[in-house]
């Protein structure tokens, strides 16, 4: 199933015929897309507290996780209480909503999640019902800004302000809609979004993002070398990436000068140890929320490789200040 998964997202990106067959249902879903919009639009209310929600119109990663993070943290600077929220996909915490700790097991409560709250250090809501995580971040947890790590077509949820990541090196594929390409919705529903963000290079109307990697880490006791230390020591790899879009973090360890031998799992992967297991004693190098799920691995091998969104601070300030009703408030075109 997983083989077949990858082979229609590839058709996706590639433009395959094979997949004219479902052009039909991808115009019923893009129809019915633009009408739950249109309601949405005519009866939007304002929420309780300002609301960013950062999310996407394609399946699949496209770095928008990192971006959450690095607005969260910069909201922390302003002085603001954030609090963010999710589904929870990838958890199993069954009592919501729910508030991740950053000891948490990552098999109750996520990778995604998880991550959000070490690496942010913001208290994290989880529901599949975003309003209600909504309540629960304004009510317990006092905040002045919520930042909805995915839910663009969540429209329960009331917003204040949207951003949309894209990965600029694979677009939006074929330009379809789901089953018959990656969209979510309509291409057009970027022309709503209050700022579009190209992951990995420029975009026409977008701020460009890079993710750029720091020190790889240990997982079994924190060790971390400088990026050149670790490919002198260890130039040839394992990568392991259990995300929406694999290839962009084994190009990223390519970019290193790593010998890597590329290992790609379903995204939310829940590894076991087995897993990592290639028959050598290569260091295996894998995802930050990769990495939450096997730190309890009693394996040196195991190595971790941390990035972070890079735009100008301006730029965040900007979301920022456009979700707190003190930015300017433009059509984009």
């Amino acid at each position: 199933m997983a083989d077949w998964a990858r082979r229609v997202e590839q058709g996706w990106y590639a433009g395959s015929p094979w997949l004219a067959p479902l052009r039909p249902l991808g115009w019923l879903v893009g129809r019915v897309a633009r009408r739950r919009l249109r309601r949405f639009l005519a009866a939007a209310e304002a929420p309780p507290v300002p609301v960013l929600v950062v999310g996407n119109v394609t399946v699949g990663g496209t770095g928008k996780t990192p971006l959450v993070i690095a607005l969260a943290r910069r909201a922390r600077e302003r002085g603001l209480t954030v609090v963010v929220i999710s589904r929870g996909y990838g958890g199993e915490g069954g009592d919501y909503p729910l508030t991740v700790r950053a000891d948490d097991d990552p098999a109750r409560v996520g990778d995604e999640p998880l991550l959000i709250a070490r690496r942010a250090d913001v208290p994290v809501v989880l529901d599949p019902r975003r309003d209600r995580a909504l309540d629960e971040a304004a009510r317990r947890h006092g905040a002045d800004l919520v930042i909805s790590d995915d839910g663009l077509q969540h429209y329960a949820l009331p917003r204040s302000a949207e951003v949309a990541v894209i990965d600029a090196r694979r677009g939006l594929g074929n330009g379809r809609c789901l089953p018959a390409g990656p969209l979510r919705e309509p291409a057009d529903r970027l022309d709503r979004v209050d700022f579009v963000v190209a992951n990995g290079g420029p975009w026409p109307g977008a701020v460009v993002m890079h993710l750029v990697p720091g020190d790889p880490s240990r997982l079994s006791d924190g060790a971390a070398l400088d990026a050149a230390t670790f490919r002198d020591r260890y130039p040839a790899v394992h990568a392991v990436a259990g995300i929406g879009h694999p290839e962009r973090f084994f190009r990223t360890l390519d970019l290193l000068g790593l010998a890597v031998t590329p290992h790609a799992f379903p995204d939310h992967h829940a590894f076991r140890p087995s897993d990592l297991t290639f028959g050598d004693d290569r260091p295996v190098i894998m995802t930050e929320k990769d990495a939450v799920k096997c730190q309890g691995f009693d394996d040196p091998r195991l190595w971790t490789l941390p990035v972070r969104a890079d735009l100008p601070p301006a730029i965040l300030d900007a979301m920022l200040d456009r979700t707190l009703g003190q930015g300017p408030r433009e059509e984009r075109q």
